[in-house]
C-alpha cells in the first residue's frame, strides 16, 4: 500500500523549551498507510539519508479499527527521519510511525547540552506526543489508545524510562560508580564538562533534579530497543527487574560506540520480559542509520562506513521485519 508522510509541530505546555521563552516543541514526523490513489515520489531536499518514495501528506487509509501506533525515538544528535526505514516499513504493514525531533538532542535545530544531559525530557516527549491532539487531527483516522515504542540508541534508553525504567545515575554525573570511558558522546565529545555551569542555570537544575522520577506510561505496551548505548548502565536495577512489558533488545557483533556485551546483554539480563538478539555479520552501531547519498559519506564517511560484504539495508530490512512481527505478537497476548 502507498505510504504517506507528514510532518508537524506540537507543543508541550507543560513544559518550557530550554531557552525558556515557550513550551517544549515537539517536531514530528509521520508515516502512515495512506489512501490506495495516493501517489509516492522520493523527496526532493538534500539529506545525509537515501529516502524512500512517499505519499506527501496524503489522507490516511481510513480502517474498520483503530490503527496501531508506534513512537519513535532517535539517538543522539540524530533525527526522526533517521528512522524513516524503520517507520516506511511500520506504515506498509498498517502501523502508524510517530517519531519525535527531541528538543536539544537533535540535529534539527543546535545541539545543546542541556538537551544531551538531560535523557529523562525524552521519555515525556513521547508521552506528550500521545497527548497531542493537534497531531492525531493533523493525521486524521482513529489510532488505539495504547502505542508501542521503538528506539535506536539514545532512544532505546527512552523507551524504557517509559516502560518503567528509573535513572539511578546519570551517565556522566559525578557520582556515578559506573565510570564511563568517554566524556561524551561524538556529537558532544566534553559534555561532562558542562554539568557545573548548567546546575547555575534554574531551567537545567529544574530538569537535573526530577533525573531519578519515574517516567513510566502505562499506555506503552511493547518497547523495540536497538543498540541501547551506555546510558542504560545508569538504570536502577530493581526498576528493570519490576518490568514486565515485553522487550526486543537488538544490537550488532561489531558495536563499538555501545558494545552488545556491555549494554545489550546488560540490560536482557536484568529485564525477565526480554528477549535478546545480537546481529552478527559485522554489525557496527551506525549500521541501524539509513543508508547513505553521495552527500552523507563526503559530510561524515565514518558513520557510513560499514564492514566489507554488510548490506545495510538487509539489516534493516531484518529488523522491521522482525519489529512487526513483535508488535503484532505483543499486541494479541493482550486480547
Amino acid at each position: 500500500m502507498p505510504v504517506g508522510f507528514r510532518q508537524g509541530l506540537s507543543f508541550d505546555a507543560n513544559r518550557t523549551n530550554w531557552d525558556s521563552t515557550g513550551p517544549r516543541p515537539l517536531a514530528w514526523s509521520a508515516w502512515y498507510p495512506a489512501i490506495d490513489e495516493a501517489i509516492e515520489i522520493p523527496p526532493s531536499a538534500p539529506s545525509w539519508f537515501k529516502r524512500q518514495a512517499i505519499a506527501f501528506d496524503a489522507p490516511i487509509k481510513l480502517s474498520p479499527n483503530p490503527r496501531p501506533v508506534v513512537l519513535l525515538s532517535h539517538g543522539s544528535g540524530g533525527v526522526a527521519t533517521g528512522l524513516e526505514w524503520l517507520g516506511h516499513y511500520l506504515a506498509q504493514s498498517g502501523f502508524v510511525a510517530l517519531g519525535v525531533n527531541h528538543h536539544g538532542h537533535t540535529g534539527s535545530e543546535p545541539c545543546r547540552p542541556e538537551g544531551f544531559l538531560c535523557l529523562w525530557e525524552r521519555a515525556t516527549d513521547l508521552s506528550a506526543l500521545l497527548d497531542a491532539n493537534d497531531c492525531k487531527e493533523a493525521l486524521g483516522g482513529t489510532f488505539e489508545s495504547r502505542a508501542y515504542v521503538a528506539g535506536f540508541s539514545a532512544g532505546a534508553h527512552t523507551a524504557m524510562l517509559v516502560l518503567g525504567a528509573r535513572i539511578a545515575y546519570s551517565q556522566f554525573e559525578p557520582d556515578n560508580p559506573q565510570k564511563s570511558p568517554i566524556r561524551g558522546p561524538r556529537e558532544f565529545p566534553d559534555l561532562a564538562d558542562h554539568i557545573p555551569s548548567l546546575l547555575q542555570n534554574r531551567i537545567f537544575l529544574e530538569s537535573w533534579s526530577r533525573r531519578r522520577n519515574s517516567f513510566k506510561d502505562d499506555r506503552f505496551k511493547a518497547a523495540l530497543a536497538i543498540a541501547p548505548g551506555r546510558s542504560v548502565l545508569g538504570f536502577a536495577e530493581e526498576s528493570l527487574e519490576q518490568i514486565k512489558t515485553p522487550v526486543h533488545i537488538i544490537g550488532g557483533d561489531a558495536d563499538t560506540i555501545a558494545p552488545a556485551a556491555e549494554c545489550c546483554s546488560w540490560l536482557h539480563n536484568k529485564m525477565r520480559s526480554s528477549c535478546l538478539d545480537i546481529m552478527e555479520g559485522g554489525v557496527g552501531h551506525y549500521t541501524f542509520l539509513p543508508e547513505p547519498t553521495p552527500q552523507g559519506i563526503e559530510a561524515d564517511p565514518d558513520i557510513f562506513r560499514d564492514a566489507i560484504g554488510l548490506e545495510r539495508k538487509s539489516v534493516h530490512d531484518r529488523i522491521a521485519r522482525a519489529a512487526v512481527a513483535f508488535f503484532n505478537a505483543s499486541g494479541r497476548s493482550e486480547d
